[in-house]
């Protein structure tokens, strides 16, 4: 049973092109949302009641001449609305991340089993997917790690997976810190220790630091996590439109050197750098 019981706001935008939909997943995270999903032909936003200023997301969908629907959602009918919507993602020969009711392959190198409560990261965005496809590119055995921006939890437990010793999986969200304690029992995934916080300073210095929030979170905190990236390190960020490429640039290149890879997938970036 949830430690604590909250009902949340829905927001529903139809009727817009693909990429009106990026723009608002990209950008939603800024007014509280943290729950995302695509549906046909438009997107939808969760966040918790109370938390959020409505009056601003109406002026959102107003500049953007967009139509708003908002509606209130109880948490208990929370799991039959994901349930009705997770199909397992599969990366293939490599990953597959689903939830309890879907049938195991034994074709992939790794399983993730998640259960997603309001929390963004199930595998299914862009963003998620570039980040674990760069996460395979990088040896974590043995290393230490900073998930900022953990959601689901998702990337924190492939990282234990793929050999890392300890896991640092911080967000700023209750919710997605009583998923991802879940998530990692339901995994069985041991060495994450995880951290409710807006920044890093109560982590200690690893070797690889995983970030997918948004452009204006990582360029607010591009600091703080250079201080805590041990060099020789790695760096994977994302939550990035393609059109964020030059401004993202601009700041982390001269911090982390010319030593990166990028991915692509639709409108949507990740930049792996290695310093």
């Amino acid at each position: 049973m949830p430690a604590f019981f909250m009902n949340y706001i829905q927001v529903s935008f139809e009727d817009i092109n693909q990429e009106q939909v990026d723009v608002l997943i990209a950008i939603l995270p800024d007014f509280g949302f943290h729950g995302m999903e695509e549906t046909s032909g438009g997107v939808k936003a969760y966040a918790n009641e109370g938390l959020v200023d409505l009056e601003s997301i109406k002026a959102l969908a107003s500049s953007m001449n967009l139509a708003l629907a908002v509606n209130l959602i109880e948490e208990e009918n929370w799991n039959q609305t994901w349930e009705s919507n997770f199909d397992p993602v599969v990366i293939p020969g490599k990953i597959q991340v689903r939830a309890h009711f879907h049938e195991l392959l034994d074709t992939v190198q790794h399983q993730i089993l998640i259960t997603p409560k309001m929390s963004f990261g199930t595998g299914h965005h862009p963003t998620t997917k570039m980040m674990m496809l760069a996460m395979l590119e990088i040896d974590f055995k043995d290393k230490n790690v900073i998930d900022f921006g953990t959601g689901t939890g998702i990337l924190s437990i492939l990282a234990t997976q793929l050999g890392a010793h300890k896991v640092y999986a911080i967000d700023n969200d209750d919710w997605s810190i009583e998923n991802v304690k879940e998530n990692i029992q339901l995994n069985k995934a041991l060495g994450i220790d995880v951290f409710h916080a807006s920044d890093l300073e109560q982590i200690e210095k690893s070797d690889i630091v995983l970030a997918n929030i948004n452009k204006n979170v990582l360029i607010e905190h591009v600091q703080s996590i250079f201080s805590k990236t041990t060099r020789p390190g790695n760096l994977i960020i994302s939550g990035l439109l393609r059109t964020d490429y030059e401004d993202i640039m601009k700041v982390y290149e001269p911090v982390f050197g010319s030593s990166f890879k990028s991915f692509e997938e639709g409108d949507w970036l990740a930049v792996s750098f290695q310093f």
